[in-house]
């Protein structure tokens, strides 16, 4: 589950709702960054306040920290949480990555096989040389002061091979994705459409995978709300803002990654449509457009019989972990999880 800190951020409130959902049974606690609070810090408080549960970044941008610190990071918590620590990454986007952090967004894909490539050298021990696609380490020479020497790591981390997860949609993020991580975060996940937009670029890079790295977890759920009524209703009008938010919105009209994985499940009339209406004003009109059977099988709501058989769809198509959100609304939320938590395993 989601630990939900992003634009506002209660040290007291956080406390109780992390002890919560760790005793209800989540076994995985993740926080997102874009521009509130910060992540580190945030997961850093967290580790303190809990004892079993994992905490994974989900995600840190790859362009607002240098891989020698996001390795450090992850170093940092894992070794305060004594080895429930996950590091997610991810690329963002153009939008908030040159808007908000004020650095190009180029060469992604180069850049994501970097940054995961020297976090596992920093924590290997070893002194940190690197001749990437996007980074270099030390810097070549004509660059800086010349001055650069390859350092290693000063300390000792808990673990040295900290799990990394990778955030991705497109089909050449995908596929590095399952040669490089440990653990996938999708988005907007259609467990139906596992094989059909996902199959080729998974097998081709899990070809390439390194045997010691294991199978690929994966993380993938939806929103809860079992029964019917007024409350199911309201959930499922937030599923369809949320998308028809990112689909038409999220990116220019020709580079929004979310409206690209709309038309590859095959909603391409609609994608267009709602990118349409998004972009003209019409923020209503475009969500309202987000289909009803996008809604149905991108989150877990309606009679508690139907909701337990969609978790056994994701669990089919290999999904790890169900990725849950629970809205505050519902009644008794710590029971509607635990009764999850169930079915999931």
């Amino acid at each position: 589950m989601a630990i939900g800190a992003g634009a506002s951020l209660d040290p007291k409130r956080l406390s109780r709702h992390v002890a919560d959902l760790e005793a209800a049974g989540v076994d995985m606690l993740w926080g997102g960054e874009i521009y509130g609070f910060d992540l580190v810090s945030t997961l850093a408080y967290v580790a303190a306040k809990t004892e079993r549960v994992q905490l994974m970044t989900g995600i840190l941008p790859i362009y607002s920290r240098s891989p020698t610190i996001l390795a450090q990071t992850a170093m940092t918590i894992d070794t305060l949480s004594e080895g429930r620590f996950i590091l997610g990454l991810g690329t963002s986007g153009p939008q908030v990555i040159e808007g908000w952090h004020g650095v190009p967004f180029s060469k992604p894909l180069g850049r994501t096989r970097d940054v995961i490539e020297i976090c596992r050298k920093v924590w290997s021990g070893d002194r940190v040389v690197h001749d990437g696609r996007a980074v270099s380490l030390p810097l070549p020479e004509g660059e800086g002061s010349g001055l650069g020497k390859p350092l290693k790591r000063m300390g000792k981390p808990y673990r040295q091979d900290i799990p990394i997860a990778v955030a991705s949609i497109g089909p050449r993020n995908v596929e590095l994705t399952a040669e490089l991580a440990n653990v996938w975060q999708p988005i907007h996940f259609l467990p139906e459409k596992f094989n059909e937009v996902w199959g080729d670029p998974l097998e081709t890079g899990g070809s390439r995978r390194a045997d010691d790295l294991g199978d690929l977890q994966i993380v993938a759920g939806g929103t809860v709300a079992l029964g019917d009524g007024s409350m199911v209703d309201s959930v499922r009008k937030g599923v369809r803002d949320g998308v028809g938010f990112y689909v038409g919105g999220m990116g220019a009209r020709d580079k929004n990654f979310y409206n690209d994985l709309f038309k590859r499940y095959g909603y391409v009339d609609e994608a267009e449509k709602i990118q349409d209406l998004f972009l003209t004003g019409k923020r209503d009109e475009a969500f309202a457009a987000v289909p009803d059977d996008y809604v149905d099988r991108a989150s877990l709501t309606g009679d508690p019989e139907r909701v337990k058989e969609r978790v056994e769809v994701y669990r089919s198509v290999g999904v790890s972990y169900l990725d849950i959100t629970i809205p505050p609304e519902t009644e008794n939320p710590l029971e509607v999880i635990s009764q999850i938590k169930a079915w999931a395993e």
